[in-house]
């Protein structure tokens, strides 16, 4: 009995220590992390672990990356992993400099994390966000920045030059396995003498753009107006046409309706003449006489009836 009672004590102790030993060999990786395996004598071990837990060997350990995507800070108020004011100023083309807050997202490459563990010499996640890419951030904003005038990244060709800078940061931090997902400049500050420069400028393109308005306006109006000239003169030929052949078609019935009475005198008159026999012109004279001769004077005056009916 008193020999199961030490053997049972020994396993006790068995069990204990291996506990302690799996809990020292225990590595947990967070969700939206990664372990890198390595040998404490040096070298990668070429093992990434995922999320979850795991046990390694005393002699090996774990560093993590993450392959989530993290937002970071570069700002003057204590925000997110800034705590203490991380704006910086950049250059500009003209001479000036300009004092900004940025902000941007990143994440670890999961199929190079291993080469990112060798080039960066072991250091954890944390430790390269902090000691590269946030001064390469500032380093590499500022070469971006020294190819614009200070009225360019202050005014209207802010985003462009924030597009410019995501495409510019991707492609140099991608051969170190880290990727870059967004950047965004969140503020820009000038002294009082550039902001009024910037502001005349602006001022100044108010006013050329609203001239341009006002031209295209009177643009627009005036070929309306030539437009409305058009259609009018159109419709004055159209009508001046139209009166035209009325006044043609009233001329040729007046001059067709003379004819026919013209024809119809004509033809009375023919029917007239026609109808003047000798005997008959006789009878009219001798109707139209009134009994007296006419007065003649002279010895040798010679009066015949046709006379008589012609005085009457």
């Amino acid at each position: 009995m008193h020999k199961g009672y030490i053997g049972g004590v020994i396993l006790a102790i068995i069990l204990v220590i291996s506990l302690i030993v799996v809990g020292m060999c225990a590595s947990r990786i967070p969700t939206g992390y990664v372990g890198v395996v390595y040998n404490m004598n040096g070298g990668v071990d070429g093992e990434v672990l995922s999320q979850g837990w795991h046990v390694i060997a005393p002699t090996k350990k774990v560093t993590t990356y993450s392959i989530g995507i993290e937002q970071s800070y570069l700002t003057a108020e204590d925000k997110g992993d800034s705590p203490k004011d991380e704006s910086f100023s950049i250059p500009t083309s003209d001479g000036k400099t300009v004092r900004v807050n940025l902000e941007f997202s990143y994440r670890f490459d999961e199929e190079r994390v291993a080469s990112t563990f060798t080039m960066f010499k072991g250091k954890s996640g944390e430790d390269i966000k902090n000691t590269f890419i946030k001064p390469k951030i500032v380093a590499w904003t500022q070469e971006v920045s020294a190819n614009y005038p200070v009225t360019d990244i202050f005014g209207d060709k802010r985003t462009k030059i924030n597009a410019e800078l995501d495409v510019y940061l991707r492609e140099k931090f991608n051969p170190y396995g880290i990727i870059i997902d967004t950047v965004n400049f969140t503020d820009i500050s000038v002294d009082e003498e550039t902001a009024a420069a910037i502001q005349k400028k602006v001022n100044a393109q108010q006013e050329l753009e609203l001239a341009n308005i006002e031209a295209e306006t009177a643009k627009i109006q005036a070929e309306k107006d030539r437009n409305v000239a058009r259609i009018q003169a159109e419709k004055d030929k159209e009508v001046a046409s139209i009166n035209a052949e009325q006044e043609i078609i009233i001329a040729e019935a007046e001059a067709k309706a003379m004819l026919i009475a013209a024809e119809a005198e004509a033809s009375a008159n023919k029917q007239i003449a026609s109808s003047l026999t000798p005997e008959l012109i006789e009878k009219i004279k001798y109707e139209r006489w009134d009994g007296k001769l006419p007065t003649v004077s002279g010895t040798s005056s010679i009066v015949s009836i046709d006379d008589i009916g012609e005085t009457n």
